[in-house]
């Protein structure tokens, strides 16, 4: 039954609910249930035999019998194990000692220890908290500028959503039926792009200031560099080999992602193990912690493709395409629009709502504009950090926030943020321009 008037009466009702604080996944359910009955509503039939229960339940056994979302729990469970390894604070007085040279080098060993610990791990805010944690108060008591440390915590933290193993490409991945593998290839280059311009933003503000990052005393960075090796292979190392291995198993072909986080989370405890960090308390919470999130994201997602099916059935999905042709848009103002549109929703919502509720609902437009499915999602992850250091809903900065010292007013954190907002706006531009950028790799592994 086609009745797209209902269909954006449900998806207006959907908004205005989340908005008032009702969880998403159950909001997006009860939605779906409730205009599902009615559009596939036969007089005289018994209220459970209506097809809207059947539609609910083969959902659930399809996104629980998934192979893709299988990686999920996987690294999850790998991230909070490192998490709890013991490993950061000396990763990160490791390269502060090897980067001494440098200008803003605590700041540059921060940016550099934020993005290796948010690959491991993919959880924005255990990054920006623990980051904020060790070296945010280390920062501050150097003498560094109060805005450049929390930008600095505060964009690193937010790069695991982008460089893989990234949660955010596998949930993007199942949703599009795009290849979680050609997603990684695709992801690499953007990543370590955003990242490299972080770090030459922070290195060329502190060479034209110097005072906004003073270098330290003698005594805290003359360490030989003997010594200086010795510390790099116990903190850097462990982790860069875990996380090359995990990522070239996959991109090599030689386990799929799945299997290739089934290894990581063995190496994340053993890890834990070699740093003399493994208990069975940790362990157990790390296992609650994989359970909790990763039954978030499968509840979600039941609830969205209950949602969309429903939406689509009742002519919303064919609306929303016919409005969009109707505005004869050619294919760079599309994913101008596309990208605005996920930009503000950035402001109230998480990643992973944006990615199963909202993105499905452009791809379907996109082989009438002639865009790469696997080219927009890389669009969206990039997109994506903006959500979390853009004020008003900046999460990175309200989760430093939560644990800096009490005279770092919010308003400074947001400041913090505004230059490494711009570096991600430069490497969205440079993507569009270069398309290559995202293709290259995919090209040069798995051919076109």
């Amino acid at each position: 039954m086609s009745n797209p008037e209902l269909a954006l009466l449900m998806l207006g009702s959907f908004i205005f609910i989340i908005l008032l604080g009702f969880p998403i996944a159950f909001t997006l359910m009860a939605m779906g249930v409730m205009f599902g009955y009615y559009a596939y509503y036969v007089p005289g039939q018994e209220f459970f035999d209506s097809r809207v229960f059947y539609l609910l339940s083969q959902n659930t056994f399809s996104i629980m019998n998934n192979d893709v979302l299988t990686a999920v729990p996987l690294f999850l469970f790998m991230g909070y194990m490192i998490e709890r390894s013991n490993i950061l604070d000396r990763l990160f007085y490791s390269l502060q000692v090897a980067l001494r040279a440098i200008p803003g080098a605590m700041a540059v060993a921060a940016l550099i220890t934020c993005a290796l610990f948010a690959t491991a791990t993919g959880i924005v805010g255990a990054v920006v908290t623990l980051m904020g944690l060790l070296a945010f108060p280390a920062m501050l008591k150097a003498g560094y500028d109060e805005k450049l440390s929390a930008g600095v915590i505060c964009a690193g933290g937010t790069l695991g959503i982008l460089i893989p193993p990234s949660i955010m490409l596998i949930v993007y991945g199942a949703t599009s039926a795009v290849s979680v593998v050609k997603l990684y290839a695709a992801a690499l280059l953007p990543g370590f792009l955003l990242a490299g311009l972080y770090t030459v933003y922070v290195i060329g503000r502190v060479a034209i200031t110097p005072s906004l990052a003073p270098k330290l005393p003698k005594s805290e960075t003359d360490v030989p560099w003997g010594r200086v090796l010795v510390l790099l292979f116990q903190a850097f190392v462990p982790l860069a080999v875990l996380i090359m291995s995990v990522l070239g198993a996959i991109l090599f072909g030689l386990a799929t992602p799945s299997e290739a986080a089934a290894i990581g989370a063995l190496g994340a405890i053993l890890l834990a193990v070699g740093y003399r960090a493994f208990t069975w308390l940790r362990l157990k919470e790390a296992v609650f912690l994989t359970a909790r999130t990763t039954a978030m994201v499968c509840w979600l997602f039941v609830g969205s493709w209950t949602f969309s099916s429903i939406f689509s059935y009742l002519g919303g999905e064919g609306l929303i395409k016919e409005f969009v042709l109707a505005m004869d848009l050619n294919t760079t103002t599309f994913l101008l629009l596309s990208q605005v549109i996920i930009f503000l929703l950035g402001w109230p919502l998480e990643w992973s709502e944006i990615i199963i509720i909202f993105v499905p609902i452009f791809l379907p437009l996109l082989a009438h504009f002639n865009v790469d499915p696997m080219f927009f999602g890389i669009l969206v992850a990039l997109n994506l950090q903006t959500s979390f250091l853009t004020p008003p809903m900046a999460m990175s900065a309200y989760y430093l926030k939560g644990i800096a010292p009490p005279h770092v007013q919010l308003w400074t954190i947001f400041k913090g943020c505004f230059p490494f907002l711009a570096m991600v706006f430069v490497t969205m531009f440079l993507v569009y321009v270069f398309p290559q950028i995202v293709t290259w790799l995919p090209d040069v592994f798995y051919g076109n």
